[in-house]
């Protein structure tokens, strides 16, 4: 049997796959629970950014394949109709049919696209040029919008271009690590494992970690500073007061290679060690200790993800940890740099494509007059073509509904239903909704309850195409199982979409390979060029970007931007940024005296979407719990196992405490990936606010002002408890089939 490499289909790291086809019935030995021959996955030695590492997600990715797909075209009229089973024919008429309606009636701004970092870069990409291009709106927003929006638009005012600087192979060869708002060792695990690996071989590489709660990955550290929530930017600004003290500087860069300097610095005056500490609750040798060990390294690595993203000063807070990375020189060079981690496989490639509501392929900005007529040429189009304004962000698109400007929402391979914040608010909204279609690989999902279309899509392993993951490494992903039913590729049913709408040519790809040879002409000369690769050149392996058309050779890893100390800005100098801490946009206060801070767990992914379908990785999690600290839970007469009730200004949740000291007093942590599906009165989204960075529209997902009080259960609901099931059955795979009655 030959093995299929490919690239697993998760989190961003964009770990190498191979997969193995199971024998025949009769001599298969790897099968699911039921019994069913599935097939084998293990690591891809050869794959440059996980070198044969694989988490349990991975390993067990293909246990879902063939559990709960949605088969076929379905379609209703209201939302309290059941679904027919309707052919493409009839699914898709309705779908242009209503598009024509909305452009015609209330213009291009009525139609919006909510996609997803799952998408393969051909996917993404022509759903870029069915809606910014031919359809006139760039109302087209993903979910990565909750993920690294911050981290996009800080490098761009930080460098002048989106895009990490580092590579894996800086894990390699750093001498400190700074983990700030990550629990990389539970959502990055083989960034960790990597890492880690460093650590063994040079004991002299130290790791300092910056989070609210004890996770895995700080119980790791030689340095764990345990702040505030919210007090990132004092605690980043803080270090830099006393590098500056101490002469920790690389004046020769800051001179020559950035401007903003004085304005800066002047902002440090605000920040003494001692207030931030006690800002922060930390111990002021333990600020000093970072610092120092900051400003002793040679080669010092950051890493951030959503903790520091999702906040209402979320931009901010990256730009204040690119600063450090400014001031001492730590950047364009081996073992250095910021680096922000990516949560979703191919959310990377959404930014090349132009995935979000401001973006153009290309790293191009819908608000440049030039870069809109590059893009408008290149498609064929007429001039102004394209919207000179950045289209709706998702909660742009949410309160669209609201008002009545948006009447038909596009959602493809995510789940809003689980995943946005105000959940009830977003709820009643989709339920207002005049016409949604909802394009996914699983049914039931939370959001399949809003959809007047069901598309039947093609998921990983079922469709070719390309992922680029955080180092910027470009994947072949062929398929390599039947699609079942009558699903098909998400880029296949935006480009038969396109032609039905009377696009004709702009939309006839043979296949994906044909997409993506469109596409990587439009980054030609751009920062991200990939103009030198195709789906034949991929096929020997993963290639890194910047990879242009004169590049012949196939370097799989370890290129780095800014190695000449040149950036992507018009007089080629990083920006420093003089930026003060806000903090949170919802503080706490007598009635809602505690800060919900969310995120994932090690088992989980998407709102457990394909996660929970797979035994192995539902059990690592039988309940959603609060982590509460022992400190909070005698006050409140909590005892670990206890029901309680969590209650915001905009909703509420109930879970079983979970009393612990790896949390800090007045701070309480849920998971956010159990929605209505796999647990009654957990969907922890219900709390959460939607304000939103200002530069980069993340919302403040780690941080909302919660009460906690128990609840009292009754000795039958008590004994209930006891025997009922940790885990609840996953939905049956024929749950569509209900609607056809």
């Amino acid at each position: 049997m030959s093995a299929t490499k490919t690239l697993c289909p998760y989190c961003g790291v964009g770990c190498g796959l191979e997969v193995l086809p199971p024998a025949t019935p009769n001599q298969a030995t790897h099968r699911d629970a039921a019994g069913t021959p599935i097939w084998k996955v293990r690591g891809d030695r050869a794959h440059p950014s996980s070198q044969g590492q694989v988490c349990v997600k991975g390993a067990t990715v293909a246990e879902s394949l063939h559990k709960d797909r949605l088969l076929y075209p379905m379609l209703r009229d209201t939302l309290d109709e059941p679904f027919r089973r309707v052919s493409w024919d009839e699914a898709l008429e309705r779908v242009v049919e209503r598009l024509q309606t909305s452009h015609r009636t209330l213009g291009p701004d009525a139609i919006c696209m909510y996609g997803s970092g799952q998408f393969q870069t051909e996917d993404y990409y022509l759903a870029q040029k069915l809606l910014k291009g031919y359809l006139g709106t760039n109302n087209f927003d993903a979910n990565s919008r909750l993920c690294m929006s911050s981290a996009v638009a800080a490098y761009i005012q930080s460098f002048g271009a989106d895009g990490p600087p580092c590579c894996y192979a800086d894990l390699d060869e750093t001498d400190c690590a700074f983990l700030i708002g990550t629990n990389t060792a539970e959502c990055h695990p083989i960034v960790f494992n990597r890492l880690q690996k460093r650590r063994k071989k040079n004991r002299k590489v130290r790791l300092i970690v910056v989070d609210p709660r004890r996770t895995p990955t700080a119980a790791a550290a030689d340095l764990h500073l345990a702040i505030q929530p919210g007090t990132d930017i004092a605690l980043l600004n803080g270090m830099a007061n006393l590098l500056r003290r101490w002469g920790k500087l690389d004046t020769v860069f800051i001179d020559e290679c950035t401007r903003n300097f004085p304005a800066y610095v002047e902002t440090l005056r605000h920040y003494p060690p001692e207030l931030v500490a006690r800002t922060c609750g930390i111990r002021l040798n333990d600020l000093e200790k970072a610092a120092r060990w900051w400003g002793e390294s040679d080669r010092v690595l950051s890493l951030w993800s959503m903790g520091l993203n999702q906040s209402s000063e979320g931009t901010a807070k990256a730009r204040t940890l690119i600063n450090l990375h400014l001031m001492t020189g730590d950047i364009g060079k081996r073992g250095a740099g910021p680096f922000s981690l990516t949560g979703q496989p191919n959310a990377m490639g959404g930014r090349e494509a132009g995935g979000l509501a401001h973006l153009l392929p290309g790293y191009r900005l819908i608000k440049n007059s030039q870069h809109r007529a590059e893009v408008e040429q290149f498609w064929q189009l007429p001039p102004g073509r394209i919207a000179p304004r950045p289209g709706r962000d998702v909660w742009s698109m949410i309160r669209g509904i609201e008002d009545g400007t948006v009447r038909f929402l596009w959602i493809a391979a995510t789940n809003p239903a689980v995943s946005l914040p105000d959940l009830r608010r977003v709820q009643a909204a989709l339920r207002r909704s005049p016409f949604t279609v909802y394009q996914d690989a699983y049914d039931p999902t939370e959001t399949s309850a809003y959809a007047h279309v069901l598309l039947p899509a093609a998921q990983w392993s079922e469709k070719t195409g390309t992922m680029t993951n955080s180092e910027r490494v470009v994947t072949l992903c062929p398929q390599f199982r039947p699609r079942p039913g009558e699903a098909r590729a998400d880029w296949e049913i935006f480009a038969e979409v396109g032609q039905r709408l009377g696009f004709g040519a702009a939309f006839e790809f043979t296949d994906a390979a044909a997409v993506y040879a469109e596409f990587v002409q439009l980054t030609r000369d751009r920062r991200c060029d990939l103009s030198g690769l195709s789906h034949a050149r991929l096929a020997s392996g993963p290639i890194q970007w910047p990879c242009p058309a004169t590049e012949t050779e196939n370097i799989s890893s370890g290129k780095r931007l800014y190695g000449d100390r040149r950036f992507a800005t018009p007089d080629g100098r990083a920006v420093f940024a003089a930026a003060r801490a806000q903090g949170l946009a919802e503080p706490v206060d007598a009635d809602y005296p505690f800060v919900l801070t969310i995120g994932r767990l090690y088992g989980h992914w998407h709102t457990q979407t394909r996660t929970g379908r797979i035994p192995k990785t539902a059990k690592m999690h039988p309940e959603p719990r609060l982590e509460i600290h022992p400190r909070d839970a005698k006050k409140l007469g909590v005892v670990d196992s206890d029901w309680v009730e969590l209650r915001s200004r905009r909703g509420r949740a109930r879970l079983r405490a979970q009393v612990t000291e790896a949390i800090v007093p007045g701070t309480v942590f849920a998971p956010m990936h159990w929605g209505a599906l796999w647990a009654a009165d957990a969907e922890v989204n219900a709390l959460t606010h939607a304000v939103a960075c200002p530069d980069s529209l993340q919302p403040e997902l780690k941080a909302c002002a919660v009460a906690v009080s128990p609840v009292a259960r009754s000795p039958q609901a008590a004994a209930e408890d006891m025997t009922a099931p940790t885990h609840p059955s996953p939905p049956a795979s024929s749950a569509y089939a209900s609607k056809l009655q």
